[in-house]
């Protein structure tokens, strides 16, 4: 689209860029996404995913915002196509820990008997939590976006004026690459990595809380397939899939369900989470220009997705 034809420039078609695009071309404004990556090769695609506010900050605005997305994955879940499900599961911990403030929100959610808990865990919840298809759903953002009259352009930028250049408005929901971008020096990636299995017969998830540990073990079926994971890497910039890593995430997960040591492997994701001590979510201005940025969601960009989207295009048509 030409500037006079542009109201709104978004960078970036992850899970968040894509959100954004949709609240905003939903509202009535023209929006053109710009993005280095195809949506299914972005960090996004490397998602678990699964609903819950895990260790991002501000703790006020990420619980009004993970609410919003909660909600609005409810209901994309009774829509065929969409890719996500609400599925039941457990999280649990080898030690004696108190369940998250953001249970009370979840379907069926209650304390595990010590029974119910597998060997070496102390204490677990059980709930029923959005699970997302990270392919399937990233294509129905795609499918909805076009729909409302949006457009996806394959365009690598290297500064925030360049799109300023095109438009009154530029969200900037670059993940990690907002780190050379704006540039954002407390932006760092922590790379996690991923392995996709046939599915041997689960039908529940389960996911450890290993706190700020690298080596995480949780896993999510998906009908035909299972995504195993995971690591939790600080500052690691590759995204090039480790095979030591996943045969050790294949036996970390193996020893909760062992019908995963021998699941036949189909592919890897790898993928950079983009972290900062908060998330950013604020207007700013590059020349002319309005800038909003929406970036630094950590692991929790499907979680926050659908809230954040709603702040940046108030902040955006303001």
């Amino acid at each position: 689209m030409p500037r006079s034809l542009t109201d709104v420039v978004v960078i970036g078609a992850g899970v968040s860029g894509l959100t954004t695009a949709i609240r905003l071309a939903e509202a009535g404004r023209r929006v053109s996404v710009w993005t280095a990556d195809e949506p299914l090769a972005t960090t996004s695609m490397a998602a678990g995913a699964m609903w819950g506010p895990y260790l991002v900050e501000p703790l006020d605005r990420v619980q009004a915002w993970s609410a919003e997305t909660l909600h609005e994955l409810r209901h994309l879940a009774d829509e065929p196509g969409t890719g996500v499900r609400l599925v039941a599961g457990v999280e649990a911990s080898r030690e004696p820990v108190k369940p998250p403030d953001w249970g009370s929100q979840l379907d069926q959610f209650r304390m595990c008997a010590p029974v119910e808990l597998p060997n070496g865990f102390a204490t677990g919840w059980r709930f029923v939590a959005p699970l997302v298809d990270m392919p399937v759903y990233l294509t129905y953002l795609q499918r909805r976006l076009r729909a409302a009259g949006a457009e996806i352009c394959l365009r690598r930028i290297g500064s925030l004026a360049e799109a300023a250049s095109a438009a009154p408005v530029v969200v900037n929901c670059a993940g990690i690459g907002a780190h050379d971008l704006v540039p954002d020096p407390e932006l760092f990636p922590v790379r996690g990595h991923l392995v996709v299995v046939e599915n041997p017969g689960i039908t529940e998830f389960f996911s450890e809380d290993t706190g700020s540990s690298p080596d995480l073990l949780h896993y999510a079926p998906h009908g035909n397939t299972v995504v195993v994971g995971g690591t939790a890497e600080p500052r690691q910039w590759t995204r090039e899939p480790d095979p030591s890593i996943a045969t050790a995430i294949i036996t970390r997960c193996a020893t909760v369900e062992p019908r995963l040591r021998h699941a036949r492997v189909i592919g890897h994701r790898v993928g950079l989470r983009p972290t900062r001590p908060r998330v950013r979510v604020e207007a700013d201005r590059v020349g002319h220009a309005v800038v909003v940025h929406n970036y630094g969601h950590g692991g929790a960009g499907v979680t926050l997705s659908w809230g954040c989207a709603s702040e940046v295009t108030t902040l955006a048509v303001a």
